[in-house]
């Protein structure tokens, strides 16, 4: 337990309590779309149970201390939870967005399945793909938003 206390402890669980984060978006945006055909009153409950549930360890093998690892997992969940409610409703209001996100993780799978038949295909190619798309969605919100406005 003292070893949690020393600065590559700390160092460590600050990386994996993002990447955590980072990683857990898109369980984030499948539980928003899901719990979105709920009735209102069941919404909330749902997400907060669904990342519960999702606490899907995914950057557990970069440390070798398992306190670090729960303590991240924990913490990452616990953002989540606290900005699950911000992000739905941002996605909610943005249909094209929702399109987007399950775009992604159809890729994401699609990537999977091809490496696990030793298909590799290069991450690049994906997050460019990836970022291109986001930057374009970006630029039609700008202007849906002027168009509203005006």
């Amino acid at each position: 337990m003292a070893g949690l206390f020393t600065l590559q402890a700390l160092i460590a669980l600050l990386t994996l309590t993002a990447l955590e984060v980072v990683l857990g978006i898109d369980n984030i945006i499948f539980i928003s779309i899901l719990a979105g055909r709920l009735p209102h009153g069941k919404r909330e409950r749902a997400r907060v149970i669904g990342l519960a549930l999702a606490m899907v360890i995914t950057a557990v093998g970069l440390v070798r201390q398992v306190p670090v690892m729960v303590l991240a997992i924990v913490i990452a969940v616990a953002v989540m939870i606290l900005s699950v409610n911000a992000l739905c409703a941002f996605v909610d209001r943005r249909p094209t967005i929702k399109m987007l996100a399950l775009s992604f993780l159809l890729l994401i799978g699609v990537s999977l399945v091809a490496e696990s038949l030793d298909f590799h295909i290069p991450k690049g190619y994906i997050y460019f793909a990836m970022a291109f798309s986001v930057s374009v969605e970006m630029l039609n919100m700008k202007v849906r938003d002027r168009q509203a406005r005006s």
